[in-house]
């Protein structure tokens, strides 16, 4: 499966006061759409985003371990020391899945996150999860076996996303194994680069690796 990812730039943000006097921050807005081609070429069936959306909120939200993260993570596990926010809303609204995530102010890349808030930085979220794509009618499709590992990461350049979301980050195929999620191929590559070092030949394996990385996205 790869590692999908799409940008949602719709977001507000919203302030809340406590009794205390401090303030609880949110930010809302369509977290994923469904039905339609979106700018990275992809349609995602309302069926499929329904489907693991009501999974998502039920072993997540729910539950309050939907987490989400400050920046473009490359993998679709969650790295609990760069969480920002949590997810505690996802509700569908037609072909919209609206979405509302706390600041969660206390941790290093929350406090982030209200820095740039306060400073009325324009911010954007990205869902990110793993699937198989199928090309249909000109799209590629996202099949029924999309799994959501989060609905929003806050990204700092929603109008840019064409250098993460085409790149890297999605031209890996991540594989289960004994329960965690591992990365193909990255291994073989870190391999030819330590063989390479031996023989001095670090320039040469990394070019060449870079090379076969790009033919495969």
């Amino acid at each position: 499966m790869k590692l999908i990812t799409e940008i949602n730039e719709s977001v507000e943000y919203i302030a809340e006061a406590r009794e205390d006097g401090k303030k609880d921050y949110f930010i809302r807005g369509p977290f994923m759409q469904a039905n339609i081609k979106n700018r990275n070429g992809r349609v995602y069936p309302a069926e499929v985003l329904d489907k693991e959306v009501n999974r998502y909120v039920t072993e997540n939200v729910q539950k309050n371990r939907a987490y989400g993260e400050l920046g473009h993570p490359t993998s679709p596990t969650i790295n609990l020391d760069r969480v920002s926010h949590m997810i505690k809303e996802l509700t569908r609204d037609g072909d919209n899945f609206i979405g509302k995530a706390k600041i969660m102010t206390e941790t290093p890349m929350g406090q982030i996150v209200k820095n740039l808030m306060d400073e009325g930085a324009s911010l954007g979220v990205s869902s990110r999860g793993m699937g198989s794509l199928k090309n249909k009618n000109g799209a590629a499709e996202v099949q029924n076996d999309f799994y959501l590992a989060t609905a929003a990461d806050i990204v700092a350049d929603p109008s840019a996303p064409d250098a993460f979301v085409e790149g890297i980050m999605e031209g890996k195929e991540w594989v289960w194994d004994n329960g965690l999620i591992k990365e193909v191929e990255i291994a073989e590559y870190a391999t030819q680069i330590n063989e390479a070092a031996k023989k001095r030949q670090t320039e040469e394996a990394m070019l060449q690796v870079f090379s076969d990385f790009l033919r495969k996205l």
